[in-house]
Parts: C-alpha cells; sequence; structure tokens
C-alpha cells in the first residue's frame, strides 16, 4: 500500500522502541540469515525498506540508522564494484566480520538485558508499583517494533482493496488512543488485527498504528506473540484495566 502524501503531523520518537541493531538482528532473524555470512545486497535492501517505511509513517527516527544505512551502502558498493587497483582500505569481508561481529556482541547484550527485565518483572509482580501484564501461558514473547510494522504491513495490504480516500476532519491520535482502549475495555485482549478493522482510508490506518506505538510507548498496552514473527495480541496493563474499572 502506497502511504505517500500523507499528511502527518504527529511524531513519535523511533528510539524508545529499538535501535538500528535491533532492525538488523530482526531482519536476520526474520530471513533465517546465517550472522556470519550476512548476504550484503540483500540486507541492505531490507533495511532501506524500513528506512522508506519509517518516512511514511512519520516516524522521528535516530540518526544512527541512518550512519547504518549508509555504511550498508558502501559496503554493499564495495562488493559489486571492487577496486581494479590495489588500496589501503580494508576489505569489504573485513567489514562484513564487523557487522558480525557487532551483532553477535549487541545480540549478547540484548539477552542480558532481558535477563535484568524479567528479574524486574518478578519484583514488579511482588511489589506492584508498576502495570502489569496479564498472565498468558502461550503468549510470553513480547513483539519488537518490527513486529509490529510487519503486522501493519500485513494489514494494510489486505485491506488495500478495501480502503477507499475519504476526507476525514479531525482525525487525531488521541482520539484514536481512546478507541483502542475502549476496544479493550472488558476484555483480556485484542488481536492486533482488530484495532484496524472497518479503516476507511490510508490515513486512518496510519493514525491508527500511530496510537497503538503511542500506547505501547507509554506502557499503558503491551504487545505479545506466542512464537517470534508470529500473530499478536494487544494485552491491557493491569494497573490500567483497575483505573478504568
Amino acid at each position: 500500500m502506497d502511504y505517500e502524501g500523507q499528511d502527518m503531523d504527529y511524531r513519535i520518537r523511533l528510539e524508545v522502541f529499538e535501535g538500528p541493531l535491533d532492525l538488523l538482528l530482526h531482519l536476520v532473524k526474520k530471513n533465517e540469515l546465517d550472522i556470519f555470512n550476512i548476504p550484503i545486497a540483500q540486507i541492505t535492501a531490507d533495511y532501506l525498506s524500513y528506512i522508506k517505511l519509517f518516512r511514511k509513517l512519520n516516524l522521528d527516527f535516530a540518526g544512527e540508522f541512518l550512519v547504518i544505512a549508509s555504511t550498508l551502502i558502501y559496503l554493499k558498493s564495495r562488493m559489486l564494484l571492487p577496486s581494479v587497483e590495489p588500496v589501503e582500505e580494508e576489505e569489504p569481508e573485513d567489514y562484513q566480520a564487523e557487522l558480525a561481529a557487532r551483532l553477535i556482541e549487541y545480540q549478547k547484550f540484548k539477552e542480558v538485558a532481558n535477563a535484568f527485565r524479567e528479574k524486574e518483572t518478578m519484583q514488579r509482580d511482588i511489589y506492584g508499583r508498576l502495570p502489569i501484564i496479564p498472565e498468558e501461558e502461550d503468549y510470553s514473547i513480547e513483539a519488537t517494533l518490527f513486529d509490529l510494522l510487519d503486522a501493519f504491513q500485513r494489514v494494510a495490504f489486505r485491506l488495500e482493496e478495501e480502503v477507499r480516500e475519504i476526507i476525514q476532519e479531525d482525525l487525531r491520535v488521541e482520539d484514536r488512543i481512546k478507541e483502542i482502549l475502549e476496544l479493550l475495555k472488558n476484555k483480556r485482549f485484542i488481536n492486533f488485527e482488530t484495532i484496524f478493522s472497518g479503516q476507511s482510508s490510508k490515513r486512518l490506518l496510519i493514525v491508527t498504528f500511530l496510537a497503538l506505538l503511542e500506547l505501547i510507548r507509554l506502557r499503558v498496552v503491551f504487545a505479545r506473540q506466542a512464537r517470534p514473527f508470529g500473530d499478536i495480541r494487544i494485552y491491557k496493563a493491569r494497573e490500567e484495566l483497575v483505573a478504568r474499572g
């Protein structure tokens, strides 16, 4: 679905969710790539497609995303157009090895961070000071921003034939936030697709998605999966459930 021309004035800072190395790890896992032998041409094309999507959705992403993008483009160009004469520069294979090393190191960092997060969750369960999501036996994996972007693109593609460009005034993220919370009222969860049912324009799809990201950023709702890259459920924090009765 083409999102060009959407006049959006609401921006969400992307770095509060994930960083550029998170995106690279997501692409490696999603495409089942060998982290030690990443196909640079493919990973560059996929990475740039996300950058394009960030811009179309008016997401305010950090400059580090562009730094990685420039590195990938440079590496791809070195691989596709090798120098005829030797130069005193690192070979593309050296850059590729360095990229793999950075991803492996970052992956280890993420694993440690997740372990600390699990401990924090246990303490949160004991003292009850922070919002807690309901227990769910199967849906225990927290969906990443990129999982949400993938799911949004699938939903938008399926709805493309039904969506019509109907002019809607006063289409605000704040209003969609209230409507999403209303959908969750008296429910343990709703499916990701449910949030977008009945959408009548591309702009409404985007505003709804931005509203969902804002709720996740504020930890009012949580997005969870039963398995990586699986379907997504949206849960409301217990504290919010109690507050709203």
